[in-house]
Order: C-alpha cells, then sequence, then structure tokens
C-alpha cells in the first residue's frame, strides 16, 4: 500500500473514533429516553398499562432497546485495530 493511501486509512482511523464517540453519545440519550418512557408507563394504572396505549407504551421501549443493543453489537474496537493493521502494514 503506497503512502497515500495509508494517509488516507489514517484518516479514516481518525472519523471511526469520532463515530465511536457519537455511538456513545446516542446509546446514552436512548437509554435516557427508555428509562423515561418506562417510567411513564409505570407511573400509569394498571388498566392503562395493560390497553392499546400501555403495549404501544412497551412497543416503543422493546424497539429503542433493540437499536441500543444493536449500536452495541457494532465491534468498533476490532474495526478499528484491523484497519489500523492494514494502515501499519
Amino acid at each position: 500500500m503506497n503512502r497515500e493511501r495509508r494517509k488516507s486509512l489514517k484518516v479514516i482511523l481518525e472519523q471511526m473514533e469520532e463515530l465511536t464517540s457519537k455511538i456513545e453519545e446516542v446509546k446514552e440519550a436512548l437509554q435516557e429516553v427508555i428509562d423515561e418512557e418506562e417510567e411513564a408507563l409505570g407511573n400509569l394504572p394498571e388498566n392503562i398499562q395493560e390497553s392499546e396505549r400501555g403495549e404501544q407504551m412497551q412497543g416503543y421501549i422493546d424497539a429503542m432497546e433493540e437499536v441500543v443493543e444493536a449500536l452495541d453489537e457494532l465491534d468498533m474496537d476490532d474495526l478499528h485495530e484491523k484497519i489500523e493493521e492494514i494502515a501499519l502494514g
């Protein structure tokens, strides 16, 4: 790999570090929304919790938790290491 492409990979590595940081911020923000929605659901009377509205709220919680799990599955460290290995040659 030539010098120019190695420099490009170094830029990519820097971008990946920024992306990793942003992913963590997104996960934290999502978790805050999840916690708030769970609290709101828990504060509803039981009959409303079991109603269509309560089920819809739980569906939102479940969907957001799936997003957090999917973000957790991204192994940014592994991806970073692979690109770093290539860049170092």
